[in-house]
């Protein structure tokens, strides 16, 4: 009987180890790195703007869904990349465009990025933040002082 007791004792103490070691790996495999924090899909918190962003190598992107600025009278179609300072790609559409490029995990925030104005035809440096849960992109010339901020939150899974 004393036998019989160790041996459940046993037999159970396998059991729950068994599991517990068989459900490290998952765990482990789910924790992203906090720079992916950002990696899904955003829309500004006032519904104008709507971007994936994604990692691609070392770097951040973020590729344009929606713009209310971007989009034709029927808010369907995109306009057309009119003021791209390359000639060549002035008549492609302005769906899907990459516009935010070179961002980085710097100490907490994502920073040295370019983002492309498509209504204008210009480019800023950029930096983005997350505080709350909530995605703060801040768009700026030379000095992030002299800029622009937008928050974004998340949608989608």
């Amino acid at each position: 009987m004393n036998v019989s007791k160790v041996s459940r004792r046993s037999a159970i103490f396998l059991a729950v180890a068994t599991i517990g070691l068989a459900a490290v790996p998952v765990a482990h495999a789910q924790q992203a790195s906090p720079a992916d924090a950002i990696v899904g899909t955003w829309q500004a918190d006032d519904g104008s703007v709507k971007l994936d962003m994604f990692k691609e190598g070392t770097e951040f992107r973020a590729r344009l869904l929606y713009g209310n600025q971007l989009m034709e009278a029927d808010n369907v179609t995109f306009k057309k990349d009119a003021k791209n300072p390359d000639p060549a790609l002035r008549s492609s559409s302005m769906k899907n465009v990459i516009f935010i490029t070179g961002l980085r995990w710097n100490d907490g925030s994502w920073t040295g990025g370019a983002l492309y104005d498509g209504s204008s035809g210009r480019t800023y440096n950029c930096q983005i933040t997350m505080q709350g849960g909530k995605m703060t992109l801040r768009g700026y010339i030379g000095i992030s002082a002299l800029g622009q901020t937008r928050a974004f939150h998340r949608v989608g899974g």
